[in-house]
Order: C-alpha cells, then sequence, then structure tokens
C-alpha cells in the first residue's frame, strides 16, 4: 500500500503580486486520491525556496492522508514518496544544517525536512516530463496536458 506525491508549481506566476502557485496530487494503490492548487501566502526569492515552500504543503497534506488512512484500517508503507524535479530543494530538504540559501525562510516551512529527517517522508527527483502536478500549476500545451491526464488516470467522458 504506496502512497505517493507529485509537488510542483510556477513559480513568480502571479501576474500582479509575483507569488507562485503550489500543486500537488497524491496517488494511492495508483489512483489520484488528493490534489490541489493553491497560490503560495509568501514571495519566493528563488525556485529552490519556491520548491521548498511547495514541499511543505505537501508533507503537511501528506501526514493528515496517512493519518486518515491510519483510522480507516489501512496500514501505508512507509515513508511517503515525494517526487519533485529541483535537486535543490531536495537537497536543503536532505541538510539538517542552516545555511545561507535557507535562513531567511520562515521557520514553519521546514516542517518538510523534519519529516524527512524522521524518515516519514522521502523525496526523490522526477524528471519534469513526468512531473503530474504540472497540470494543476501552468498553462500546458494540449498534447502536454492530455499526456498528463492519461497518466494520472483521468479520462475524458463523453457525454
Amino acid at each position: 500500500m504506496e502512497l505517493i506525491a507529485y509537488f510542483d508549481g510556477d513559480w513568480c506566476g502571479g501576474k500582479q503580486d509575483r507569488k507562485s502557485t503550489s500543486g500537488y496530487l497524491f496517488k494511492f494503490l495508483n489512483a489520484p486520491i488528493s490534489w490541489c492548487a493553491k497560490k503560495q501566502p509568501v514571495l519566493a526569492l528563488s525556485t529552490c525556496e519556491f520548491e521548498y515552500i511547495a514541499g511543505c504543503m505537501a508533507a503537511c497534506q501528506a501526514v493528515w492522508l496517512k493519518n486518515i488512512l491510519k483510522e480507516m484500517d489501512i496500514e501505508v508503507s512507509r515513508p511517503i514518496t515525494l517526487f519533485i524535479d529541483n535537486k535543490s530543494a531536495i537537497n536543503l530538504a536532505r541538510n539538517p544544517v542552516l545555511h545561507g540559501r535557507s535562513k531567511h525562510i520562515d521557520a514553519k516551512f521546514h516542517f518538510l525536512r523534519e519529516q524527512v529527517n524522521k524518515e516519514a517522508l522521502q523525496i526523490v527527483h522526477c524528471s519534469t516530463e513526468l512531473q503530474l502536478a504540472d497540470m494543476f500549476t501552468k498553462p500546458l500545451k494540449v498534447d502536454r496536458f492530455i499526456k498528463l491526464r492519461s497518466l494520472i488516470s483521468i479520462t475524458k467522458v463523453e457525454t
């Protein structure tokens, strides 16, 4: 029983406030069970910081979903896998040492690092082509949208 997530976003995509949009998709037994797209509460200064904040949002959802499944007597394999396409954010989440690139990031966003260090979550790099969360966070060309939609197992229903 594996719970996996993809998270990504659109850095500084807001035309007026330059805030980024984060998104995630959770799959359980290869079926989508939870997804979200939301404007980030703060302005990110880099793609690394932006992805790290998106990862925190996904980490919170992962912990909540795991608890819901546990209440239904469904045991989820540990750790929950989070797929991301930014290697700098992966390194920041794995590195417990605070340094120049992260000292300005609000402490609440370090929840992701805490979960990775406790081995409740693992962060895995995935290529941009396989980043399913792109579907929720940025404008896509039609062929890319259709490909991602099929990878998520969502099909068009004719009426």
